[in-house]
């Protein structure tokens, strides 16, 4: 028998012989297409059948930031390119990181207009700032803006030809894949919430329609993401409780999102399959601890700049939610955060030295979630019970149908006692929004997909009607 036609034969014998019991058949089995020599199995299902962990390195540490000078003269840098905010740039995270360069003699520019909260148009100067002088190590200190903004101007000036929606998310962008080696970058968070320094993701507001999205591609991950709780020492309360309940979501969400199992459609090639993944074994366990670490400690951290350990934990808690959601993925809170953001007309949320009308983005994430998840509940109660109980409440005698209204009055009652605003009514929304708020959360099909219920435009309108007001 020949090689190749031997090669299908043993392939056809073991599907034949694939193990039949529950836990291998169905949903975890794969249907193997004709093999012949130089032809690889093409998935035939109509969802995915796998899934794949990726995350940066991190290293954690009080302190550690003195070691990054060390670690780009390990990689040969020869031009830094260090990428921060105005603010920031005053404080002491810099700073740090400035000495350990110096010291090190590592040489470097710095760019410092990274906007809070930015949009295409503050990428693209990044990008011009990043094409113009041939970086080749990229360092990242400050929140998820300065992260995302630095991950896409290493992108695009290793992509010096692309136009810029060429990787931006389908369907506001064409999606593309991306295929040049960027650049090594190293994150250096100075907020608990984002995550960014874990994950593939860069997200931006696109002004022409008034709400966010980004680029969503393994290859965007940070090479390094430092750590340094000492960082977070100097975030306002308000910072800390709107990045916190960024942490509270990504690992709500990415807990109860659609199964990887049951996402479609399944990838021709490995390179097609999303950032975005589905609930997965791997990413539960991530998740579960983020919101353990959550109920521990948040309320501590926002209380008390000085509570060393909470706030810590809280940038762990970042850095554990980061490598879930990373993975899995958001559905609904985050989809409809976006518009949420993007439309705000006068709010100007306390603790942020910005000069333009700002709702932070873990703000707008968590103000629908009591909503979100008293209707996505019926689709896997138990595990919004089991997210319920690991954030103190009593579900021993809580039936399944009570699911939702109990995770939701759960998380009323947590964000109540932080002071949060109540609903949306309270950043400046009425009623006569809501249409408009619609539309931008219908173009963010990345992550509502990955809602474990389907929905209708007739389901978003309801969802933000029930989050105009909060308690």
């Amino acid at each position: 028998m020949a090689g190749g036609e031997r090669v299908a034969h043993l392939m056809r014998q073991l599907a034949s012989a694939a193990c039949r019991c529950p836990a291998h058949s169905q949903a975890y089995s794969h249907t193997y297409n004709r093999v012949s020599a130089g032809e690889a199995h093409i998935c035939e299902r109509k969802t995915d059948y796998a899934f794949e962990m990726a995350c940066s390195n991190i290293r954690f540490g009080a302190g550690v930031t003195r070691e990054i000078g060390m670690d780009l003269q390990n990689m040969g840098a020869r031009n830094v390119c260090l990428m921060t905010d105005r603010t920031l740039s005053q404080l002491p995270p810099v700073a740090a990181v400035l000495d350990s360069l110096t010291k090190h003699g590592v040489k470097y520019k710095i760019f410092e207009d990274v906007r809070v909260e930015p949009t295409d148009k503050s990428f693209k100067a990044a990008i011009d700032f990043a094409k113009k002088r041939h970086f080749d190590v990229y360092v990242a200190v400050g929140g998820g803006s300065v992260i995302d903004t630095c991950k896409a101007a290493n992108l695009y000036a290793s992509h010096p030809e692309a136009e810029f929606l060429d990787f931006v998310n389908a369907p506001i962008g064409k999606g593309k894949p991306i295929t040049a080696t960027l650049k090594p970058l190293i994150a250096v968070p100075t907020t608990a919430g984002t995550g960014s320094e874990t994950t593939g993701v860069a997200i931006f507001d696109f002004e022409d329609m008034k709400a966010k999205t980004g680029i969503a591609n393994r290859a965007l991950k940070p090479t390094l993401g430092m750590v340094d709780p000492l960082h977070t020492l100097h975030m306002p309360s308000r910072v800390a409780a709107n990045s916190g309940f960024d942490v509270l979501c990504h690992a709500l969400e990415s807990f109860t999102a659609l199964p990887y199992n049951l996402r479609s459609p399944c990838p021709p090639n490995p390179i097609n399959r999303p950032a975005y993944q589905g609930s997965n074994p791997i990413s539960d366990v991530w998740a579960r601890h983020a919101l353990k670490i959550v109920a521990k400690y948040l309320k501590r951290a926002v209380c008390d700049a000085g509570d060393v350990e909470a706030r810590s934990s809280m940038h762990l808690a970042s850095v554990f939610a980061g490598i879930g959601f990373g993975n899995a993925g958001v559905h609904l809170c985050h989809g409809m955060s976006y518009p949420i953001a993007g439309n705000v007309k006068t709010h100007r949320a306390k603790g942020y030295n910005v000069e333009h009308p700002i709702v932070p983005h873990g703000l707008s994430v968590v103000l629908t979630s009591p909503a979100v998840f008293t209707f996505t509940a019926n689709m896997c109660p138990e595990r919004h019970l089991e997210a319920a109980q690991i954030l103190g409440t009593d579900v021993r005698n809580v039936k399944k149908e009570d699911a939702g209204r109990v995770l939701a009055d759960t998380l009323r009652s947590f964000l109540y006692d932080l002071e949060v605003e109540d609903g949306l009514s309270a950043i400046g929304y009425t009623k006569e929004d809501i249409p408009s708020l619609v539309k931008g959360t219908i173009p963010q099909e990345r992550v509502t997909k990955l809602s474990p219920r389907a929905h209708t435009e007739e389901d978003l309108t309801a969802l933000f009607a029930a989050s105009m007001k909060l308690y």
